[in-house]
C-alpha cells in the first residue's frame, strides 16, 4: 500500500507544515505505538521503530514530555541505522490526560492530537453512571469531542431505562447504542470517523473496543476475548496503537484503565455538571459550601428530588480529587518551561516537506 500524505491521510497540521523545513534531515512521523522504550512511527517513507534521543532524554522535565501514541515528532530517520531518532515533540492539540497510576503527581498522556473520543461502556455489568460521569469529565479537556458508545446490547433488557439514565448525566454528548452479534451491529460509528481524522477508543477491560476496531478494519487484526463467568469481560489490549481505516479515518485503542484519576480537569468537570453548576449560581451566598448555609440552591434540589443524591456526591468527589494535588504548581512549572523550549525549537528550524 502507498503510505500517507502526511496532511490528510494521517491529520497532521497544515500549521505545523508551514512552519518546518528539511533542515538538520529532521522530518514529521506520527507516532503509532509505544513499548518498552521504543515507538513505532509512520512517516511517508514508511514505518519505522524509534528511540529518543540522549538530548530529549536531558531535556525532559516530566513523563508527558515523551512521545504518547498519535503524538507529532520530528525524526531523524537514520538511514544507516536500524532505528529512526525522534528530536522533539510537536505541541499537541489536545489529549486526553489522566493522572498516572500509582503517581500522585504527574499525568498520563493516553492519546495525543484525537479529534473524537468514544466513551464505551458495555450494557451488562459494566453499566456505570459515575464511571461515565469521570470520563466525561476527563473527555471535555482532551479538546476533543465525546460520544458515548454504548455496547453488548444484546446482553440488556431495558435499552430505553439505561438510555434515559445515560442522557440524565451526558449533556450534549451524542449516545450511540452498538452490537457484536450483528453484522452491522457498529456501522452507526461510520459517519464519525472521517478520513483524516482521528478517534480513541477509552473505556474499562472487556466492554468490545478491539471488536468494534476489528470490524472498522474489516479483519481480525486485534485479539479479543469472550465474557467471564461474573458477565465481565477480559482484559485483552495491553497497548495503545493507532490504526489507519480503510475509509482514511483512524482510530486508537487503549487498555481499559483500572484507574482514571483525575488531571487538571476542573472545566471538564463543571461542563459534565452543568446542572450542579447552575443550581449553584442561584445559591443566596457566593461562598456556599452547599451544607447548612440558608438559601442553598443545591439543598433545596436535593430535598425535592431535582438533583440526585448520587450525582451530587460524584461532583464533590471529582472536585475534591482534582483539587487535591501535592507539588501540582512545581510540576505545571517545568512542564511550561519545556513546552517553551520546544517552540523555539520549531522557529529556529523550519523544514522542507
Amino acid at each position: 500500500m502507498e503510505h500517507f500524505v502526511l496532511i490528510k491521510k494521517y491529520g497532521f497540521s497544515e500549521v505545523f507544515l508551514s512552519q518546518i523545513s528539511q533542515e538538520n534531515h529532521l522530518e514529521p512521523a506520527r507516532v503509532l505505538s509505544q513499548e518498552k522504550g521504543f515507538y513505532r512511527i509512520i512517516t511517508d517513507k514508511g514505518e519505522k521503530l524509534a528511540e529518543v534521543s540522549g538530548k530529549f532524554r536531558f531535556q525532559a522535565a516530566v513523563s508527558s514530555d515523551y512521545p504518547a501514541v498519535g503524538d507529532f515528532v520530528l525524526v531523524n530517520w537514520n538511514r544507516s541505522g536500524s532505528s529512526a531518532i525522534i528530536e522533539s515533540v510537536l505541541p499537541r492539540k489536545g489529549a486526553f490526560v489522566r493522572k498516572a497510576a500509582g503517581e500522585p503527581q504527574q499525568e498520563q498522556i493516553v492519546a495525543a492530537n484525537i479529534d473524537t473520543v468514544f466513551l464505551c461502556m458495555a450494557l451488562n455489568h459494566d453499566f456505570n453512571l459515575r464511571r461515565l460521569e469521570r470520563y466525561i469529565s476527563i473527555a471535555w479537556d482532551s479538546g476533543a469531542m465525546p460520544v458515548i458508545i454504548l455496547t453488548k446490547s444484546d446482553l440488556c433488557d431495558d435499552l430505553e431505562n439505561k438510555l434515559s439514565e445515560v442522557s440524565s448525566v451526558a449533556f450534549g454528548i451524542d449516545v450511540l447504542v452498538t452490537t457484536s452479534t450483528e453484522e452491522n451491529g457498529y456501522k452507526e460509528l461510520l459517519p464519525l470517523i472521517s478520513e483524516g481524522k482521528t478517534i480513541a477508543f477509552i473505556g474499562s477491560s472487556g466492554v468490545g473496543k478491539s471488536t468494534l476496531i476489528n470490524r472498522l478494519l474489516g479483519k481480525e487484526r486485534l485479539k479479543t476475548n469472550g465474557l467471564r463467568n461474573d458477565d465481565k469481560g477480559r482484559h485483552t489490549t495491553t497497548r495503545r496503537e493507532l490504526f489507519l481505516l480503510p475509509s482514511g479515518g483512524m482510530v486508537i485503542d487503549t487498555p481499559g484503565m483500572r484507574e482514571l484519576g483525575m488531571w487538571d480537569n476542573d472545566d471538564g468537570i463543571e461542563r459534565t455538571f452543568r446542572d450542579i453548576e447552575e443550581l449553584a449560581s442561584q445559591c443566596k451566598f457566593r461562598n456556599c459550601t452547599h451544607t447548612n448555609e440558608p438559601g442553598c440552591a443545591i439543598q433545596k434540589a436535593l430535598e425535592m428530588g431535582k438533583l440526585d443524591m448520587d450525582r451530587w456526591q460524584s461532583y464533590r468527589k471529582l472536585k475534591a480529587e482534582n483539587d487535591y494535588m501535592e507539588d501540582k504548581e512545581s510540576y505545571m512549572i517545568a512542564k511550561g518551561r519545556r513546552e517553551k523550549e520546544i517552540s523555539k525549537l520549531i522557529k529556529k528550524m523550519p523544514i522542507r516537506v
